[in-house]
């Protein structure tokens, strides 16, 4: 067993995210279900929430805050939890993020094939945590022998192993990562019996968000670029960050400005990267992803943004592996430092 140690925006709705959560808390504490309140909140024109499907939106709890025993809907369906999770296993970086925000340390969690087999950004927090095998290749032996009591994960990564996983133990899944981080943390509170806790988690990043609206000058126009092994991604609007550049009211490109998560590009065709600001990064080292020779070539010193200056290289495990409230606020800091000296 492995051990580890360790779109122009709109100032005037700089305080509505606040309200969103406020109002988010208030549903909480009539013991209704969260993230369908939180949608109906977007529809009225408040942002920060409403950033999954429909079906997500059915997904929670009606308990009351803290109370067990307690039946949780979820990906696969419903499943109850007898009291309150003492010993969790987590299997993606957003429910580790979530569960680490609340402060909980899991008992085991799953690793990812990047640079470090668990987002840097987190490690020090992790020390002594088990090892279940990788994201890709979960190992079922290795979680029944920590005796959990929750494990947590996601539909999309780990269907075909639910019927053994939730043999072991209670298991509640989101549909997916990325883009429904919001309300995929609110199912791990109610999975925990935490929705006040986590409340005050996504309230924290709607004042960041605030804070940066203030802080940043113009209308930056934000690419994302991801050199991954044998792929050049784009990101679009249905991911972490562009639900995070979509609250703070920052535009996307064209090519960008998509209800996807991301377009494939070659490197010949690097232009299609370009923005008045590109952040970059690559999953795993720069020479394997192909990341050198494009960032050393000529396609890309060409591109505006580069040539003034306004490219930006970023910390993947916390950009695109930072699934959760505190990868969220972190990447929210990178994004003020970064963009608030832009004229």
């Amino acid at each position: 067993m492995i051990r580890l140690r360790r779109s122009s925006r709109q100032r005037a709705a700089r305080s509505t995210g606040a309200l969103t959560l406020a109002l988010v808390a208030a549903v909480i504490m009539a013991g209704c279900s969260t993230t369908e309140d939180a949608r109906s909140n977007v529809a009225a024109g408040q942002p920060g929430f409403g950033t999954a499907d429909e079906a997500t939106a059915k997904l929670g709890s009606a308990a009351a805050p803290g109370e067990f025993p307690r039946t949780v809907t979820h990906a696969m369906g419903t499943v109850e939890i007898p009291a309150k999770p003492q010993r969790v296993v987590v299997l993606d970086t957003g429910e580790l993020d979530s569960v680490l925000s609340l402060g909980i340390t899991p008992v085991g969690m799953a690793t990812t094939l990047g640079a470090s087999p668990v987002p840097t950004y987190l490690a020090d927090r992790l020390e002594g945590v088990a090892s279940v095998g990788s994201i890709q290749e979960i190992n079922l032996e290795a979680i029944a022998e920590l005796r959990p009591d929750l494990i947590l994960g996601s539909q999309l990564r780990v269907e075909k192993l639910y019927a053994q996983l939730a043999e072991i133990a209670p298991t509640v899944l989101s549909i997916r990562p990325g883009f429904p981080w919001k309300e995929n943390h609110l199912l791990v509170g109610a999975a925990l019996g935490m929705e006040n806790e986590v409340t005050a988690a996504l309230t924290s990043y709607a004042d960041a968000i605030d804070r940066l609206k203030s802080e940043v000058e113009g209308e930056p126009t934000i690419s994302l670029v991801r050199f991954l092994p044998d792929r050049l991604r784009l990101y679009g609007n249905k991911s972490l960050l562009g639900v995070i550049l979509r609250d703070a009211g920052l535009a996307r490109p064209a090519k960008q400005d998509i209800d996807d998560l991301a377009v494939e590009i070659s490197a010949e065709n690097i232009a299609d990267a370009d923005g008045s600001v590109i952040f970059y990064t690559s999953y795993g080292a720069p020479d394997a992803t192909g990341e050198t020779t494009v960032v050393n070539g000529a396609g890309w010193k060409a591109l505006p943004a580069v040539a003034a200056g306004k490219s930006f290289r970023v910390n993947d495990d916390v950009w695109f592996l930072g699934l959760g409230p505190i990868g969220a606020e972190l990447i929210v800091a990178d994004l003020g430092k970064l963009l608030t000296p832009l004229p």
